[in-house]
């Protein structure tokens, strides 16, 4: 699998290449399919090789940092499996909002509650929040 097509390679590059410091979306995630380690990235420097999210190896300890393309495409991990993309990310919220919640939770997580919940902690105001796809079901 390519981990990171042109569309989104320029997107991560477009990223990175801002002057001024910027709460980006998550634009991919990476996962590895045998384990739990998840990397939620938002940005590709200009050597084409280091990115900037977030880092879960799976310990209980998510945090912001860099990584490696090259490294992440040479993993093999159990069953010789890769690290894949997930085709059906789509990031609702700033990646510091993603590590809020992953900081709670103790890994990168999708849950809306504690997505909602680590946006209203760092002071999101309710307006720009993505609409409560649940709270609609229920009305």
């Amino acid at each position: 699998m390519i981990l990171i097509t042109d569309e989104l390679c320029a997107r991560l590059l477009a990223n990175g290449a801002t002057d001024t410091e910027t709460d980006h979306f998550p634009v991919v995630k990476l996962f590895d399919p045998t384990g739990p380690a998840t990397w939620l990235l938002t940005e590709l420097d200009a050597d084409g090789d280091t990115m900037f999210g977030l880092c879960d190896l799976g310990f209980g300890f998510p945090e912001l940092g860099s990584v490696s393309l090259a490294e992440l495409a040479s993993i093999k991990g159990r069953l010789g499996l890769g690290i894949e993309r997930d085709l059906c990310f789509k990031a609702r919220f700033p990646l510091s909002v993603y590590a809020q919640a992953a900081c709670s939770a103790g890994h990168i997580t999708e849950a809306d509650r504690l997505l909602r919940q680590a946006a209203e902690a760092l002071g999101n105001a309710h307006s720009r929040l993505p609409p409560d796809t649940a709270e609609q079901t229920r009305r």
